[in-house]
């Protein structure tokens, strides 16, 4: 026993008494069982090595297809197999020396082709670059590129639209020209075509006078091609749009100084045009109307008349050169109030530049040269004229 405390065997005789005392109590509850730091599972970690593996599967998934899709788009843009053939028609000169990239952009901007690169790629692609000509062609709109490509490798003479040529001859009035224009291809009254109101106010910005009612002189004389089956109207504007170029490149000082408006220039040039069978007397003549005018004595000019008469055969009735009209320029002073025809580009010089001359009078020559004789006075031009009238059969 030891010394100040209890024996072992005391403590244990307590222990049993108080197991006594508690009787059929339930013992209490073990201790909560401590499982050793190093058996205890670690924590799981992300698995970061598998996702990554997920994102780049799905990158490259997403590039596969964005390549799968920029070369469709690349080969539908250059070779266009769901592509229409194209409509209507449009004029491009193709330049010498344009290489396939020129072209391309050339045919882009007039709408033939939808994209100047593809068109280039096709090019190169079938081995057809070498081969584009240059020289005017008649295309149509929203062509293909292997159509345009064929086209431009045969050249110029390519049908690959159905055209027309309509020559306006210099000098006829619209009233002459109008039956030939209606047999064409071209669809709708050529006549009726020059009244309208677009044309009548396009030629009032022309230096047509207010309330003018006819496009006469403006319809510019030459040679148009036209798409087969076109309205007619398609070539009254390509008739204003040519004269616009050309008489707005005409100087007009000397008129001017004369005091006669761009309107009385053309009235003189349809006059020039229709007396003038020889370039070299176009100016002549003009000079001769330029001196009368400026003396107020009446033109002469029957060409005046035949134009309000519709006569440009038969001889002129007396009773027609009797009549007082303002188309009537052996009675009448001055200029016609319109022009008489659809003068060239000779004749509108010649009346905007007359030769600087004396004469007063003119008269064919006897014998086919369509030559004139002018004359400064009435003695030497009854000479001319009796000449004329002798070698008449």
């Amino acid at each position: 026993m030891a010394f100040g405390g209890r024996s072992a065997d005391d403590r244990e005789r307590a222990a049993a008494e108080r197991a006594a005392r508690r009787g059929t109590l339930e013992p209490p509850p073990p201790p909560p069982r401590r499982v050793p730091t190093s058996r205890r599972p670690a924590p799981r970690r992300p698995r970061r090595t598998a996702t990554r593996r997920h994102w780049g599967r799905r990158v490259l998934a997403l590039l596969a297809l964005a390549a799968i899709v920029l070369a469709l788009y690349v080969i539908n843009g250059t070779f266009q197999p769901f592509h229409g053939d194209g409509t209507g028609s449009v004029r491009v000169k193709v330049p010498s020396g344009a290489d396939a990239g020129q072209i391309g952009d050339l045919l882009e901007r007039k709408g033939v082709v939808d994209s100047g690169t593809f068109f280039q790629l096709n090019a190169t692609l079938t081995g057809r670059r070498g081969g584009l000509r240059p020289g005017s062609y008649t295309l149509r709109r929203g062509m293909t590129n292997g159509d345009a490509i064929a086209a431009l490798t045969k050249g110029p003479k390519a049908k690959v639209v159905k055209t027309t040529d309509i020559t306006i001859a210099e000098g006829p009035s619209i009233r002459e020209e109008a039956p030939k224009i209606d047999k064409t291809s071209l669809k709708g009254s050529y006549l009726r075509a020059t009244r309208s109101r677009k044309v009548l106010r396009a030629i009032r910005r022309l230096g047509a006078p207010r309330g003018t009612r006819t496009a006469e002189g403006f319809l510019f004389p030459s040679t148009y091609t036209l798409v087969e089956g076109a309205p007619v109207r398609n070539l009254v504007e390509k008739q204003l749009a040519a004269f616009k170029h050309n008489f707005g490149n005409v100087d007009l000082s000397y008129a001017r100084r004369k005091n006669l408006t761009r309107y009385d220039v053309l009235i003189i040039a349809s006059l020039v045009e229709r007396e003038a069978q020889l370039d070299r007397e176009r100016p002549l003549i003009a000079s001769v109307i330029y001196n009368r005018l400026h003396d107020h004595t009446p033109l002469g000019i029957d060409a005046t008349i035949r134009y309000q008469t519709g006569n440009w055969q038969r001889p002129i009735l007396q009773s027609e050169l009797d009549r007082v009209t303002p188309y009537n320029s052996r009675r009448v002073p001055g200029l016609p109030p319109t022009p008489i025809g659809n003068p060239g580009l000779k004749s509108i010089r010649a009346a905007a530049h007359p030769a600087r001359t004396s004469y007063f009078f003119f008269v064919r020559k006897p014998g086919n040269s369509g030559a004139h004789a002018f004359s400064s006075t009435n003695a030497q031009f009854e000479r001319d004229n009796a000449r004329y009238q002798a070698s008449r059969p």
